[in-house]
């Protein structure tokens, strides 16, 4: 009986340290992007509402809905869209000002926009950014009266 209690104690301690050393590698995954590569809504808001906003690039990653003067590209865990992606941005210049975004869910189950950010840093872009949309796009945008296409 106590040879089992034993047995049964490492298997439950076991388990824990497995759990935890998932939890623990799953928070050290690196993000193809940094703080500085994020931009706020109300940020992109003000780009869409000035008149000069033919040199900032909307993509559209997702389904959620699309922002006024976003390119629908579509979902970015779909290798044929992330062609379709390159395509479109090897038009730009390498300094061009990219936003894409997604807003189907929250950021850490997003499966749209890693894809299409690594393709971005894997061309060499240097001012693309990520639109911050922690929650979704209802939430973080379509809620507060931010602009949408018609």
């Amino acid at each position: 009986m106590k040879k089992a209690k034993i047995t049964i104690l490492s298997l439950l301690a076991l388990a824990v340290t497995a759990f935890l050393f998932q939890s623990f590698a799953k928070q050290q995954v690196k993000e193809p992007w940094t703080e500085k590569q994020l931009m706020e809504p109300s940020e992109l808001v003000q780009i869409i509402n000035n008149e000069n906003k033919s040199n900032t690039y909307i993509f559209s990653m997702g389904h959620a809905g699309h922002i006024k003067y976003s390119i629908d590209i579509g979902e970015g865990r779909d290798k044929k869209n992330i062609a379709k992606l390159e395509t479109e941005v090897s038009k730009l210049p390498k300094d061009a000002n990219i936003v894409i975004y997604c807003g189907c869910c929250p950021f850490g189950d997003c499966p749209n926009i890693r894809p299409a950010f690594r393709l971005l840093n894997e061309m060499k872009f240097t001012n693309h950014k990520l639109l911050n949309l922690p929650v979704n796009l209802k939430v973080d945008w379509i809620d507060k009266g931010y602009p949408m296409k018609d």
